[in-house]
This record gives C-alpha cells, structure tokens and sequence, in this order.
C-alpha cells in the first residue's frame, strides 16, 4: 500500500508539472511575432474513484497505465487544437507609370540674309589734294521719271531690267539704278561693287582723278573694263556737280558733310559752281 500510494502521488505530481509546461509554451505561442494564435482544447480526464491518472503532452490521445494490477481503470485525455488559418495577403501591387514622354521642339529657324559684297580686289587710286569747304545747302538732283533713291520701294520693275550677278548675289539693274528682290516686290539699293554692265547710263559724267578716269551718275561711279563697266566705290578726291537724292547733312568736327550710302560728300567751289568732293572723314 506504501509503494502504491507513493506512485500514484509521484503520477499525481507528474500531471500537475506536464500541465504547467503546456500553459506556459501556450502563452508563448500566443505571443509569438507570427500573430498565429492556436487555441488549445480541453483535456478532459476521466478516472475511476480512487484513482489518478497522469496526462502526457501530446496533441494526439494519451493513454496513462499505472504500474502491476493495482492501477484502476485507463486514463483518457484528449487534446484538441483547432488550428486557425490566417490568410494574410501581403501582396500589395503599386502600379507606377515612369514613363515621361517629353517632346521639346526646338527647332529655330533663324534666317539671316546678310549680303556682304566684299571687293577683294579694291584698287587705291591716287588722291589730290582736298579742296577748300565751302558750305552751300544740299540741294539734291533729280535724274528723272527712271530714277529712283535708295530704299525706294516697286512692285515691279521694267521690262528692259538685266540680272547683274555678284559674290554669287544676284541684282536687277535698269538705268541707272539697282535693285534687290524682296518678299512681295523690289528694294532700290546702292550701286553694289563688283557689278559689270555693258553700257553706262545716259546723262553719265566724266570725272577724272589725278591720272584716272571714271564715270559718275547718281552716286555710282564706274570703270572701263574689256567690253563693259564696272562699279567701283566713290574715289577719294573725286569733285561731282550733282548728288542724288536719298542724301542728309551731318556735321563732323564743325564741317557739314552730305552722307550718300557710306561716303561722304564735302561742300566746295569748284570753277565757280557749287560742288561736292568725295571726302575721307575721321570721326
């Protein structure tokens, strides 16, 4: 009876220690960072009176048989664990459109039309000696119904107008006068450098510098060359009578010059008469 009563208080022990540890290992499962919580069922013990029986921790059904022929009836305990699925989606789809299409047109068309004649071949002629200035009012000369001041603006141009090439530029020329074309019709420009044209104007002027003959009319002076004449820049030194219109006065240094194009036309006397000599100006 000894040897029974302590098994059975030993079994007794056993039991109460078992359960503990599978309270303890619960709350921690409960606390776990899977959030995955697990619920223990019930165990329930069924035991003759007068007997104790001891319970093993398993999650299937255990069976205690107490030791010799003095253990009562078999012991049943049943643990039930319902396992709760937790369907967690973490599956979190952002749909983010980078794509930036950035169309920048920059396409400048700057259309510059600078026409540059540049007479490589410019001749320095001799100069005289400059005459004395003797101011007298700019009295511009008018050439006629052909002739036309610079800037001056026409729809069209005549019949007997020539094409007159130069620098790969391309210019109208009639009597006397140049042009150039423009959008919606023709701009009278100054007579440009380099152009050759066949025969001199009518009412054309000689004018000699020093040693060299040249032929003014309107402002634009030219030189024999083979079979026709050529536009050269106004020489310095040379006297005309008349200078067209399109001109304006301009005081430099105390002298009153008329500014035709870029040369500048010094008042003087010449025989007498009224003149102007194509003058050097420093500024």
């Amino acid at each position: 009876m000894k040897n029974s009563s302590f098994i059975l208080r030993t079994i007794f022990f056993a039991a109460i220690i078992a359960t503990f540890c599978l309270t303890v290992q619960g709350q921690r499962d409960n606390q776990s960072p899977s959030n995955t919580r697990s619920n223990t069922g019930q165990t329930k013990s069924r035991t003759s009176p007068g007997n104790n029986a001891k319970t093993q921790p398993s999650a299937s059904p255990v069976n205690a048989k107490g030791a010799g022929n003095n253990m009562g009836p078999r012991t049943d305990q049943n643990k039930n664990v319902n396992n709760k699925n937790s369907n967690i989606n973490n599956n979190k789809s952002t749909n983010i459109n980078s794509n930036k299409n950035v169309n920048v047109n920059k396409n400048t068309n700057v259309n510059v039309n600078k026409n540059v004649n540049v007479n490589v071949n410019h001749t320095v002629y001799a100069r005289p000696a400059p005459r004395p200035y003797y101011y007298h009012p700019y009295t511009p000369y008018h050439y006629g119904p052909a002739f036309h001041p610079v800037g001056f603006f026409i729809a069209a141009i005549a019949v007997t107008a020539v094409a007159v090439s130069v620098a790969n530029q391309k210019y109208y020329y009639d009597a006397g006068v140049y042009y150039s074309k423009s959008s919606n019709g023709y701009v009278v420009i100054p007579a440009p450098p380099g152009a050759v044209i066949t025969a001199l104007p009518p009412g054309n002027t000689p004018v000699v510098v020093v040693d060299n003959r040249f032929y003014y009319y309107g402002g634009a002076y030219y030189v024999k060359e083979n079979t026709g004449y050529k536009v050269v820049e106004p020489p310095i030194g040379a006297i005309v009578t008349n200078i067209p219109e399109g001109g304006k006065e301009v005081e430099i240094n105390g002298i009153k010059y008329v500014k035709i194009n870029d040369s500048y036309y010094q008042p003087v006397k010449n025989d007498g008469k009224d003149a102007y000599q194509v003058a050097e100006v420093k500024k």
